[in-house]
């Protein structure tokens, strides 16, 4: 029982300093480091009782086989399940690095290929009903909300971010919205200047109402105090409902709506990337799926051989 135990603290030291990097020198989000951190003891679980093997570092490939075809097993989604992977990886990975082990049990695991699942984005005359035909609410409450989904639409930043806008992000000499990405990575989004022009008419607004706004956020609610990532799903939810029949009806759709546009409109995919934020250029080739889809359906429609 006494090297059971000592080798469980081992683990957890070796969890939490895994914990203390991703959170300090990657930045994760706290969202993030639980689902590390949840994926990691559920296989530390598993471990413990299918083989009663206490010491996670040493776990061998057949033991992982073994977790992820339970976790198969119990339905759990092939995204879900890539994510474990995903955990399990980057643990052994800064095991590596630490001198830790000599070789990670991950070199031979293969991930569960994934569908291919297009994003789904609302159509320009979904967009053009949004800001130009829909009813919002009267008051402060509705010039916010009109105005949070005219940042969604056209930044294409996440919700996360728009929480977390301040009025210094604002350019309005160079017309642009500095926002704080994944891993604090800024990055610069030019806007119009009617948008500028509604932001700056929205803060002056916002001063008048809420003269005590201490944390200088951009965007408050009807109370003053920080509009809430909630808050922006709701606002979302309300209205995008009016426009269109898609399933999921988030503050992403925007995200994608943004993107899909610019690429049916000819942008560059490197500056789509940019703008979006993504690390990689994989995670916006996605979008250029919708474009091909648009370019066939022209095709069946305009060609005489179609």
């Amino acid at each position: 029982m006494g090297i059971s135990f000592f080798m469980h603290l081992s683990f957890d030291k070796q969890l939490q300093d895994f914990l203390d990097y991703l959170k300090y020198q990657k930045r994760y989000s706290l969202h993030t480091l639980i689902a590390y951190e949840n994926d990691l003891t559920s296989f530390a679980a598993f471990l413990l009782k299918e083989f009663s093997e206490t010491n996670v570092s040493t776990a061998k490939a057949v033991f992982i086989r073994s977790w992820l075809a339970t976790l198969k097993e119990s339905k759990i989604s092939s995204k879900s399940i890539n994510r474990k992977i995903s955990s399990l990886k980057s643990f052994y990975k800064h095991l590596l690095k630490k001198g830790i082990i000599a070789v990670s049990p991950m070199s031979s695991i293969i991930s569960p290929k994934m569908p291919k699942r297009l994003p789904q984005f609302i159509d320009e005359k979904g967009t053009d009903k949004l800001f130009n035909k829909i009813v919002f609410s009267e008051g402060f409450a509705g010039i916010t909300e009109k105005l949070v989904l005219e940042i969604l639409y056209n930044t294409g930043i996440r919700r996360s971010e728009l929480v977390n806008l301040k009025e210094q992000h604002i350019d309005k000499a160079n017309s642009n919205i500095k926002v704080l990405g994944k891993g604090n990575k800024e990055r610069i989004i030019p806007v119009s200047a009617g948008l500028i022009k509604d932001l700056m008419m929205y803060s002056a607004k916002k001063k008048i109402c809420f003269k005590d706004n201490e944390n200088n956020l951009l965007f408050v609610s009807v109370k003053g105090e920080g509009i809430t990532v909630a808050q922006v799903y709701a606002i979302a939810k309300k209205y995008l409902q009016q426009v269109t029949t898609i399933n999921k009806k988030s503050p992403h759709i925007l995200r994608h709506t943004f993107a899909t546009q610019l690429m049916n409109n000819g942008a560059d995919i490197n500056a789509v990337k940019e703008l979006l934020g993504h690390n990689s250029l994989a995670a916006t080739q996605v979008y250029t799926h919708n474009t091909i889809e648009k370019l066939k359906d022209v095709y069946k429609k305009a060609h005489p051989k179609a």
